[in-house]
């Protein structure tokens, strides 16, 4: 029976186990967490000040995040962060941010304490890059442009608009690479349908940027309803949350790659999709990932409940 990482010395020891010397280095989805993840203080309006499982800032999620960045800086020393995150969607069209020197940062939150509102992340963009990834979206008949920061970048599934990177982005990146960082990070919206075949597809047209060194990260939270803060938490969340991690987990182990597409894409119709997510924002971006290396094989790098991260293509 494979062991799912699910204590610190168990993430650490896989995430050294990952490989450091490939044709294409792995995609990645990950745990995002939210702006109380940065600040050490949990969102005003959560139930008796509570912060969630996921956003403690010395939490299980914190310390993973602290170890994930270095390592993948370390192994694969990427020339450029191509990121997609639960809170960029558009429709019928593709955004590539492409803000030159300094990517701004889009505080896309309400109701939290006033320090999430001054958080930085100094980071840069990459317009030869960005322009090369708008040209594989036009190659494979997808609708594509860059964006630069004197526009918004579109809206996100609750109506934030204007320009930058997104708290899907910038409250991690911080955790995993410090406030300053300088290899170039471009972000690409998903697609609004949210289906898993539409952000499959995300993932196969820029697959190949894996093999010019370009770290693609996918962003999200698998278990997010905002409705159910007790879902959030191991200790108060339902079996039927538990059950939908566990299919998760189970789906991600198959083996054979089609049974694996498959069995990822039933996670749509399982019993407990909906009670962990009411819109599936914070869900798809688990298919960018996986379809940015579909006929490899997968490595759960911490199985932690509701808060996963995963290594497509090692």
């Amino acid at each position: 029976m494979v062991t799912v990482p699910s204590n610190q010395p168990e993430w650490r020891a896989a995430l050294q186990a990952l490989p450091s010397n490939q044709d294409r280095i792995p995609a990645f989805f990950f745990a995002h967490g939210s702006p109380a993840l940065a600040s050490g203080q949990s969102p005003a309006r959560f139930a008796a000040g509570r912060a969630t499982f996921a956003e403690r800032p010395n939490g299980p999620l914190a310390e993973f995040l602290r170890d994930f960045g270095p390592t993948l800086l370390e192994k694969y020393k990427p020339k450029a962060i191509l990121v997609f995150s639960a809170h960029f969607e558009t429709e019928g069209e593709t955004l590539v941010t492409d803000y030159g020197d300094e990517n701004p940062l889009l505080m896309d939150y309400y109701n939290f304490p006033p320090e999430t509102y001054q958080l930085k992340f100094k980071s840069r963009g990459d317009k030869r890059l960005a322009e090369q990834i708008v040209q594989l979206f036009k190659e494979a008949g997808q609708n594509a442009r860059t964006i630069s920061k004197l526009e918004p970048r579109g809206l996100d599934g609750r109506g934030f608009q204007g320009p930058g990177l997104d708290h899907g982005v910038f409250v991690p990146f911080r955790l995993m690479f410090g406030e300053e960082f300088d290899i170039p990070i471009i972000q690409v919206s998903i697609d609004s349908s949210l289906t898993p075949e539409s952000n499959w597809k995300l993932g196969q047209i820029v697959k190949d940027l894996r093999e010019q060194n370009v770290l693609i990260l996918s962003g999200g939270l698998p278990i997010h309803n905002l409705r159910d803060f007790s879902s959030f938490h191991p200790d108060t969340a339902q079996p039927i949350h538990h059950s939908f991690h566990k299919a998760i987990i189970d789906a991600l182990q198959v083996s054979e790659a089609k049974e694996r597409k498959k069995a990822l894409y039933d996670l749509t119709k399982h019993s407990g999709f909906r009670a962990c997510n009411p819109r599936e924002e914070h869900f798809v971006p688990i298919y960018v990932a996986a379809g940015a290396a579909e006929d490899e094989n997968v490595s759960i790098l911490n199985g932690l409940y509701g808060i996963p991260t995963v290594a497509f293509g090692v």
